[in-house]
């Protein structure tokens, strides 16, 4: 949210988004993957699973209500680890998929299962990424997966893979292993999107040529609070002395840092290069936190 500096402006742009994943997650759900007898990930798949095997036992239970049911205990697990707003934020999304699960008329609008399991796993995993990158989720697995995130590190989109396992198995066990196949391509769609949405995790490194160096790193450390190196150089067409910094930092925190550059020097040059991986301190955005809790008490 840091392209949005005005509180009511960026709450109210939440909003959207969660309305947003809410009626495309239920149209990937209704139009793609229940008729295609195709699996989501997550609580989604969880939901489905259970609306199927209830079908033949005259138990005509929607989908969205099981979807509801399941976020009342994962929501406690957000509230206790993730955050009160956060929690607000994603239970209120969970609870309008839910509601526009029951409203979205189940229609095939594939009459495809390959084509049902690719595109329900795209949308699913749009109405999932969008809510990961304004600040929060769509409830259920997403708060469990972003638990396990902070603690391991991995990405959110291999967390959610190794996750739904189990849902891949139970497709095979109780319809066909060809189900278990196109729920495979659904969840892989599905965990690719939220990868390419929410970026949190990749890191970049910035390459900034300045003539201002002192001005532009405290800049930069108060903005983002990363370390900055300071390699002396010279511009070889002017022949002008100058400053390089190096800056690594994670791709959410790149407009803070960009602007941080920009305000004080708007000539400065930056490069920004993807970073494979690094070792050493780098900060997560809970150490981050506490960092600036601590530099703000007297």
């Amino acid at each position: 949210m840091a392209h949005i500096s005005n509180p009511r402006l960026a709450f109210a742009w939440q909003l959207v988004i969660m309305l947003a994943s809410a009626i495309i997650s239920a149209v990937g759900l209704n139009e793609f993957l229940i008729p295609a007898n195709t699996f989501s990930g997550g609580v989604n798949g969880i939901a489905q699973l259970l609306y199927s095997v209830g079908q033949p036992m005259g138990i005509h239970i929607n989908t969205g209500w099981y979807i509801l049911i399941f976020n009342i205990p994962i929501a406690l697990l957000g509230w206790f680890k993730l955050g009160h707003l956060f929690t607000i934020m994603s239970f209120a999304t969970a609870f309008l998929t839910s509601m526009a699960a029951v409203i979205v008329p189940v229609i095939n609008v594939a009459h495809n299962a390959l084509l049902g399991a690719l595109f329900g796993g795209i949308l699913t995993g749009i109405g999932i990424g969008i809510t990961m990158r304004y600040g929060f989720s769509t409830g259920g697995f997403d708060i469990i997966v972003l638990v396990l995130e902070r603690v391991t590190g991995r990405t959110v989109g291999s967390l959610m893979f190794i996750t739904n396992l189990l849902i891949i198995v139970m497709s095979g066990l109780l319809f066909s292993w060809q189900n278990a196949l196109f729920t495979i391509i659904a969840i892989y769609a599905s965990t690719k999107l939220v990868d390419l949405i929410h970026t949190r995790h990749q890191k970049l490194t910035a390459i900034i040529v300045t003539g201002h160096p002192d001005k532009v790193a405290k800049s930069i450390q108060h903005a983002i609070l990363r370390g900055v190196t300071i390699i002396g150089s010279k511009g070889a067409y002017s022949g002008q002395p100058n400053a390089t910094l190096l800056v690594v930092l994670s791709r959410y925190e790149l407009y803070a840092l960009q602007r941080a550059v920009q305000t004080n020097d708007e000539h400065a040059f930056i490069d920004i290069l993807n970073t494979v991986d690094t070792s050493g301190l780098f900060m997560s955005e809970r150490e981050q936190a506490a960092q600036r809790e601590s530099l703000q008490k007297p």
